[in-house]
């Protein structure tokens, strides 16, 4: 396993993350009902995962129901005594309880939500605390000055956002500078083969500003991991079986392309369609570390050969073809026109 700083931070990162999404058995309620692990399995996972090198985790307090990922990974620590190995990221923002203040990034409900994660984690710092995507009723100075405090208390040592649009990003990088607050170090945003949008805007930016990208869904939701063929059904337990609609948005002829070109490199690189695609996004600006899940010990090590994967410049271009996009404007007229955009 290799390391990296995360964006200009000092604190180093596991080029892979364990994503904690699929940790516990959620009920009917919950998106994640049916396509995650008990807590036995998430115990072997992250017991694995630390031996591999990984020493990364990102998890959410809506991730599961009533923070489910989040008690587990506490239950863990109390445990394995094993916090002190990692560093720990969670998220805040999406719906978590009842009343008018259930959801949001106001200052009011960041303290709370903290507080809360703090308890089901079972520990006394959050390493990566990051607002799970932007909040349009909250003035975000309002926001940065809430996490200044967790920082300035020690509560949270590092602050991330999620689900940013680039404008937001960049006023909120320029607040922080201007007004001496805690900095976002990190993006987290959706970034695999299928979907490469960050590289309008996104990417630039952090490029240059200096947050470290950490994506998400890297292997499109599992389409990537090559168990799906055109015109054939989902298999029996994939994740695509629950997610039928999100399955059919993927049923297009540039997706089954990307999907051939990955399968074809995975053949020459002796090694999986998901460790080529993981492989793929580590070779890209500014990623600090790809958050993968994995529902068990076999997913787990599957993913983790993608540091051993090493991509040629020729393989590297064959990617990059088969999964390019429509810029649209006024990027496409850029790029037209300066071809070192």
């Amino acid at each position: 396993m290799k390391y990296r700083k995360l964006g200009t931070a000092g604190v180093k990162v596991s080029e892979l993350c364990l994503g904690a999404m699929t940790f516990g058995e959620a009920d009917a309620k919950s998106f994640m009902h049916k396509v995650g692990s008990d807590e036995k399995a998430s115990f072997a996972i992250m017991n694995r995962a630390l031996e591999l090198g990984i020493n990364f985790i990102d998890t959410a307090d809506v991730y599961g129901q009533e923070g489910l990922s989040e008690r587990i990974i506490g239950a863990w620590f109390e445990r394995d005594r094993r916090r002190n190995e990692l560093v720990l990221a969670t998220k805040f923002r999406f719906t978590m309880g009842d009343g008018a203040n259930k959801s949001g990034a106001s200052r009011y409900r960041i303290m709370r939500c903290a507080e809360h994660s703090l308890k089901r984690l079972r520990t006394d710092r959050i390493d990566l605390y990051q607002v799970h995507m932007q909040d349009l009723d909250t003035p975000e100075d309002e926001l940065l000055r809430a996490l200044d405090d967790l920082v300035t208390q020690g509560k949270v040592l590092y602050i991330g956002c999620s689900n940013y649009a680039a404008y937001r990003l960049m006023n909120s990088l320029w607040l922080s500078r201007t007004k001496n607050l805690s900095p976002f170090v990190a993006l987290q945003a959706q970034y695999s083969l299928v979907s490469r949008e960050l590289e309008r805007e996104h990417v630039p930016l952090c490029r240059t500003e200096g947050l470290g990208i950490l994506p998400w869904s890297p292997l499109a939701s599992g389409f990537l991991s090559g168990k799906y063929s055109k015109g054939q059904a989902a298999p029996a337990g994939a994740r695509l079986e629950q997610w039928q609609e999100q399955m059919s948005g993927f049923d297009n002829e540039r997706n089954w392309r990307i999907l051939d070109a990955v399968r074809a490199v995975a053949g020459e690189a002796n090694a999986t369609p998901s460790a080529v695609s993981l492989a793929w996004l580590l070779t890209q600006p500014q990623v600090s570390s790809v958050i993968f899940g994995a529902r068990n010990i076999v997913q787990l090590e599957d993913n983790v050969k993608a540091v051993d994967v090493t991509l040629n410049a020729e393989q590297r271009k064959r990617l990059d073809e088969a999964s390019s996009f429509d810029l649209g404007y006024p990027y496409s007229f850029m790029k037209g026109v300066q071809s070192s955009w």
